[in-house]
């Protein structure tokens, strides 16, 4: 995988970026510093387009199909439009959102803390107890953008067994380093992805891959 300058995405231009196959879709996505020596490609799904939403969403869905799966749940914010479109794929009809943000029907949510590579700080995450009847006893699969520290997926798995769901697959769109592996470890082996994306460091022509192992 190769980094490149500018790109066809008017968007990208004069910014270091990065091309990744995503189910067979080239991407480029910018390659954005936390750090003064760390790096990270960021997918921002919800600017991505309806094309690109739907083709996840079908790549997905082909691969949690034969899991059976009975409700798809997915994390606010980014992982609400991969919800919408694996649910459609799937041929379901409802679907259950993970909040990230304190709203007045979720004062006695069931509740988990985390914390998050490109957010500051940890998060809740709430699930609303009206939510609850929809995953207890059912098939469940989480979805959602990127995993990258697993702490969101982890928790958003959590919240589902505390509802009483049997969370039978994951599925993400990117997997980013592998950091998360460790975060989520038996669970781990339910994530299907459609790609892959290193983390990056300064190099002698701007940033370059993290060399990975396994």
């Amino acid at each position: 995988m190769s980094a490149s300058v500018a790109g066809t995405d008017p968007r990208l231009a004069g910014r270091q970026a990065v091309t990744v196959d995503v189910a067979g879709l080239p991407v480029e996505l910018p390659i954005v510093p936390i750090k003064d020596d760390f790096a990270i490609s960021l997918m921002m799904v919800i600017d991505m387009g309806v094309r690109f939403g739907e083709h996840v969403g079908r790549a997905l869905a082909e691969r949690l199909k034969p899991l059976s799966p009975e409700i798809v749940v997915g994390a606010a914010t980014l992982g609400i439009p991969v919800a919408i479109e694996v649910s459609r794929a799937l041929g379901l009809d409802r679907y259950v959102v993970v909040q990230k943000s304190p709203k007045i029907h979720l004062g006695d949510a069931l509740t988990r803390t985390i914390t998050s590579i490109t957010s500051k700080g940890e998060q809740r995450l709430l699930l609303d107890r009206a939510a609850v009847p929809l995953l207890a006893g059912r098939r469940v699969v989480v979805v959602d953008d990127v995993v990258a520290t697993g702490s969101s997926l982890k928790g958003t798995i959590d919240l589902v067994r505390d509802a009483g769901g049997d969370v039978v697959g994951v599925g993400v769109i990117l997997t980013e380093a592998h950091d998360w592996e460790e975060k989520l470890g038996a669970d781990a082996t339910l994530v299907r992805a459609l790609g892959h994306i290193p983390q990056f460091r300064p190099g002698t022509d701007g940033w370059e891959p993290i060399p990975e192992t396994l």
